[in-house]
C-alpha cells in the first residue's frame, strides 16, 4: 500500500498530525509520502515541499482581490500531480487544503480521472463553506443550503469583494465527485459534515492524538524562573492568540484576579507581550517541547476560552500532564472534559468562581486515552478497510 498525504505545512497542530501518521506507517511496513505547500525543505525522498513561495503570494494576492482560495497554484499544483503519477499512490489523506499553495479544481479533476480513494481530514469547516473556515462566532447556517453575501468575507481568508456562491458551488461540485472517506477529530465537526453538501459520504471520528510519553507531568522550575513561588497560574496556550482564542477574555480576567493569581499566555507575538496587563506574564510560541511541558505542569488550570475550534490538542497536553481544563461549549472543545478533570462553562461563571473551580480537587489521571498510538492505529485501519 502506498499513502500520500497533504498538508499546508509540515509542523504546527496538523502538520505534526501528518507527520506522527507518516512515521507509523513507515514503522509498520506501509510506503508513505508526505507534500506540504509551505514551510522547511524535504530532508529525504518520503517527503515532498512544492516549493513556489511565488506562487503562494501570487495565491493569497488573488484571494484578496476575487475571494477564490483555492482556484490559483495552478504551477505547484500540475508539479503536485506529476509527483503523484510517479508514485501512484493507492491513498490520499488530504489534511488542510486551504491556505494558498494547493488548485483544488486540478487536484479534485485528478482524482476524479483516476479514481484515487481520499481519505480527507477536516480540521475546520471550509471543506463546505463558500469562504470560511469557522462560522460559530456569527452564527451563520448559510452553509446547509447555499453561501452567499458572506459576513466573514474580512476574515480569513480575507478578500476585498464576496465571491462566497460562486465558491460554495464549485465546491460543491469538485468534492462531490470522487471517491471519498471523511475524517473528522471531533463529534461536533463531524455532525456539521452530515449536515452539509457532503453528507452522503462516509464519516469517520479519529480523534487528535499527543505524544503520552513526552506529555506528562514534570517537576518543573518554571516558577523560580519567573519569580511566581506562591502564586497559582492560570495557563493559556495558542499557536496564534487573536479574538477567536479568547485573548480579549484573558484581558478581562486580569482585571478581577487577586494577587495570588497569575495569568501566563504562550504563542504570543512581541507586539502582543508588549501591550499585555501587568499581571499576565506573556510568552512567545516555544519550539522546545519539553519546556511547553514544564509550563503546563507547573500551572494549576489551563484556561481555553477559545470560540471557535476542533478538537484542540492543547486541552490534551494539559491533561496529560496532569492540569484541569475550564473551557466553552463551543465546538469540538468540551469533548474530553468531564466532572473530574475540568469544567465546560462561560466566561462570567469562570470569573465569579476561578478560585474555587481551580482550587477543586480533581481525579483524573488515566481517565482518557490521548495517544499517538491510538490514533495511528485507527488511522492505519481505515486505510486497509476501504
Amino acid at each position: 500500500m502506498r499513502v500520500v498525504q497533504i498538508n499546508i505545512f509540515p509542523n504546527l497542530s496538523t502538520g505534526s498530525i501528518m507527520m506522527n501518521i507518516h512515521k507509523h506507517l513507515q514503522k509498520v511496513g506501509i510506503e508513505s509520502y508526505v507534500v506540504w505547500g509551505r514551510g522547511r525543505k524535504a530532508l529525504n525522498n518520503n517527503e515532498i515541499y512544492m516549493n513556489d513561495k511565488a506562487g503562494v503570494y501570487y495565491h493569497a494576492l488573488y484571494t484578496r482581490i476575487t475571494d477564490k482560495t483555492g482556484f490559483a497554484s495552478k504551477r505547484a499544483t500540475k508539479k503536485l500531480i506529476k509527483k503523484l503519477e510517479f508514485i501512484k499512490p493507492d491513498i490520499v489523506h488530504l489534511h488542510n487544503i486551504h491556505g494558498y499553495y494547493i488548485n483544488i479544481e486540478l487536484l479534485f479533476e485528478y482524482f476524479k480521472k483516476n479514481d484515487i480513494k481520499v481519505v480527507w481530514t477536516l480540521h475546520d469547516c471550509w471543506s463546505f463553506t463558500g469562504h470560511c473556515a469557522y462560522f460559530d462566532s456569527v452564527g451563520c447556517n448559510k452553509w446547509k443550503t447555499q453561501c452567499e453575501k458572506c459576513p466573514l468575507i474580512k476574515e480569513y481568508p480575507k478578500s476585498i469583494i464576496d465571491n462566497s456562491k460562486w465558491n460554495y458551488l464549485k465546491k460543491m461540485q469538485l468534492f462531490n465527485c470522487i471517491n471519498l472517506h471523511i475524517v473528522t477529530p471531533s463529534k461536533w465537526l463531524a455532525n456539521l459534515v452530515k449536515e452539509s453538501y457532503l453528507k452522503d459520504y462516509p464519516v469517520f471520528v479519529i480523534n487528535n492524538g499527543i505524544n503520552t510519553n513526552i506529555f506528562k507531568y514534570t517537576n518543573s522550575n518554571f516558577k523560580e524562573k519567573y519569580n511566581l513561588i506562591g502564586k497559582k497560574i492560570i495557563l493559556g496556550v495558542a499557536s496564534t492568540w487573536d479574538k477567536r482564542k479568547g485573548l480579549d477574555d484573558f484581558i478581562k480576567l486580569s482585571k478581577v484576579i487577586s494577587d495570588d493569581y497569575k495569568i501566563v499566555l504562550v504563542g504570543l507575538t512581541k507586539k502582543q507581550m508588549s501591550d499585555l496587563p501587568k499581571n499576565i506574564l506573556g510568552l512567545e510560541r516555544t519550539k522546545n517541547v519539553d519546556e511547553l511541558v514544564e509550563i503546563y505542569s507547573a500551572s494549576d488550570i489551563l484556561f481555553n476560552p477559545t470560540r471557535e475550534d476542533n478538537y484542540p490538542t492543547v486541552n490534551l497536553e494539559a491533561l496529560s500532564c496532569g492540569i484541569p481544563v475550564v473551557t466553552y461549549d463551543t465546538g469540538g472543545s468540551p469533548e474530553v472534559i468531564t466532572n473530574n478533570n475540568g469544567l465546560v462553562t462561560t466566561f462570567d461563571y469562570f470569573v465569579k468562581k476561578y478560585s474555587d473551580i481551580i482550587n477543586k480537587k480533581y481525579d483524573f489521571l488515566n481517565e482518557c486515552d490521548f495517544s499517538l498510538e491510538k490514533m495511528t492505529k485507527q488511522y492505519e485501519e481505515l486505510y486497509k478497510n476501504i
